[in-house]
């Protein structure tokens, strides 16, 4: 490409053509502050408003200001992004979006971990010269999110990720001038809208506009009732990320200090959500051998591909987009939930302890989680099989208040049996993971063969939508997968038009997979957290001595004593689920304190 020559801060820069200036001065070392501006590099998602003015530069020639994120260098452009000009219209931008937002820091969510706070703090701001009325907003509460929009700064990167990347499309900016807002359309709740609970808008905020239900304090009553018997299930995503809010470096593997410090905060059982994953395998794997045989026997009216659906989020879009094909994807339940619906029966049945004295408790990286457990076909006689949902910022924050010194905890075990997994369950945490350990199990099904090669390269990635072909000993299976709802969508598309070839899809919604999850650690777009923790991903599958659900123990033996095999009468009515339209039944959860 061609290169560009231009002086920022007296320093010489070269840079190819169509580089904003904020991208060419932090090349040079050069800080500008932002706060509209968005740049996850690992999923080539870039958002360049212009908006706030935060990040105004003087260009030499130019009479007014220019906004270094908007503004591409030319040859020969002489730029200053620290004149005493540049600083006080800063400064002056800076108070002004401050007069209009609340000064509640200490009480906040994303204190500590805001974008504004932080921005006000580098620009020196300790006081505000203009003062006049503050736009007041409706809270709205819904099961899994929940927007301020007092303290929304109009940067608009939620709705970027909204529309843009994930074509959801549940937030819009609406109405002029001074009573401008975020907000679904004619202003309704999310509960109302289309949202999905992904949390990706949650995930990019730079305030705290849009934050997380916290179910903390739920858990916290809890566990201090003598009454109650607690269990704890951590997702695969969470122990590759949970590290990063104690100040380790992104894809550091954290398992067995998470699990020290569930048992520290007094959790009677710490187990694994990755059983379950080996149990959704299990289940999940069945039903695509038994779609595909039949096909292949001559029953065209079997329905392929099958489709994933551990994603709660993408269960969601798919209900309010694609009612019409509730056919396609998998009845297997999530993890999480075919997690608590062993829990509440078989493991309750085990410890003597009636299910509604047993309160299970879900850390995960995802916001649609605290949405999904609260579903109606997911209780009995009004009991959820899944109490409460911690997002991983929120056990960070527990970990903390509980005064707990995270890096120095000695690494521990999960429980039995509901501790016990393989790596192909921990792969489920990123994107390509659950159909490649769907892979390995139903090859080995299928063939009768023993799989060789465990590790399918061919699956991984991070391109937004992917496809590969797996020979199962002379059947070619077709593959796709797809991360992000927007990619979902164009997969789904194909599907609808009848030009697509494949067996099997998974999605996931959020860039990533679970990795990238609305409920992990605020990354701020720093460039390479996500690839990390999806290498930690990997590397805690290579290092399990088992990495084939069906050759879990516990998961053979939950067959043996309880289930009775994959596809049973049991299994169906514990592990399986059916799918609403919700374009034209909002699924509505009763409001909790």
């Amino acid at each position: 490409m061609d290169k560009i020559n231009l002086t920022i801060d007296h320093k010489q820069v070269q840079v190819e053509a169509g580089t904003s200036l904020l991208k060419a001065a932090h090349q040079a070392g050069i800080k500008i502050p932002t706060l509209c501006y968005l740049h996850l590099e690992d999923l080539n998602i870039e958002n360049k408003p212009g908006g706030c003015r935060i990040c105004v530069v003087e260009v030499a020639g130019r009479r007014n200001l220019a906004p270094s994120c908007a503004t591409q260098c030319q040859e020969g452009m002489e730029v200053r992004t620290n004149t005493m000009r540049v600083l006080n219209a800063r400064k002056t931008v800076m108070e002004l979006i401050l007069s209009d937002h609340p000064f509640d820091c200490l009480i906040c969510a994303k204190s500590g971990t805001c974008d504004l706070q932080k921005t006000a703090q580098d620009l020196g701001i300790r006081e505000i010269h203009y003062k006049g009325e503050q736009s007041h907003y409706k809270e709205d509460r819904s099961p899994s999110i929940i927007r301020d929009m007092d303290k929304c700064i109009l940067c608009r990167r939620c709705e970027m990720m909204c529309n843009d990347f994930q074509t959801v499309g549940a937030l819009s900016g609406i109405n002029r001038g001074f009573m401008s807002v975020v907000a679904p359309a004619f202003e309704q709740d999310l509960e109302q809208s289309t949202c999905t609970y992904c949390g990706q808008c949650v995930a990019v905020c730079p305030t705290g506009a849009l934050t997380e239900v916290d179910h903390s304090n739920h858990i916290i009553r809890a566990l201090a009732n003598s009454k109650k018997t607690v269990i704890v299930q951590t997702a695969p995503a969470v122990r590759a990320a949970l590290g990063e809010a104690f100040g380790m470096e992104p894809g550091t593997l954290v398992t067995g200090k998470m699990v020290s410090a569930l048992k520290q905060l007094g959790f009677d059982y710490v187990f694994d959500t990755d059983f379950a994953a080996d149990l959704t395998i299990m289940e999940e794997g069945a039903e695509l051998l038994k779609r595909l045989t039949n096909f292949l026997n001559g029953h065209k009216k079997e329905t392929l591909p099958i489709l994933t659906s551990c994603c709660p989020a993408w269960v969601n879009f798919f209900e309010e987009y694609f009612p019409e094909m509730d056919d396609i994807p998998s009845t297997a339940r999530s993890p999480q939930q075919m997690f608590g619906a062993i829990a509440k029966t078989y493991f309750a049945d085990k410890i003597g302890v009636n299910r509604k004295d047993l309160v299970v408790a879900s850390v995960m990286p995802c916001l649609a989680k605290k949405y999904e457990c609260q579903r109606e076909e997911f209780k009995t006689d009004g009991n959820p099989d899944v109490d409460y949902v911690l997002s991983t910022r929120e056990l960070a924050a527990l970990i903390k208040q509980s005064n707990i010194d995270f890096l120095s905890l000695p690494d521990a075990d999960f429980d039995k049996p509901m501790g016990e997994s393989t790596g192909a369950a921990v792969i489920f945490g990123t994107t390509g993971g659950v159909i490649e350990a769907a892979v390995r199990t139903a090859y080995e099904l299928y063939t009768g063969k023993t799989l060789e090669r465990i590790s399918f390269e061919e699956l991984r990635g991070m391109e937004g939508i992917r496809h590969a072909t797996i020979d199962f000993n002379g059947l070619p299976i077709n593959i796709g997968i797809a991360h992000g709802l927007g990619n979902a969508r164009e997969l789904l598309e194909s599907i609808k038009a009848g030009t697509s070839n494949f067996h099997a899809i998974e999605i996931m919604a959020c860039p990533g997979g679970c990795i990238g999850g609305g409920g992990q650690p605020l990354h701020h777009g720093k460039s390479g957290v996500i690839t990390a923790r999806q290498r930690a991903i990997y590397q805690e599958d290579v290092s399990k001595p088992i990495r084939k659900s069906h050759e879990n123990p516990y998961i053979k033996e939950l067959y043996d004593e309880f289930l009775g095999g994959p596809l049973s009468e049991k299994s169906h009515h514990l592990l399986h689920t059916h799918y609403f339209d919700r374009s034209k039944v909002k699924v509505v959860i009763p409001k909790t304190k």
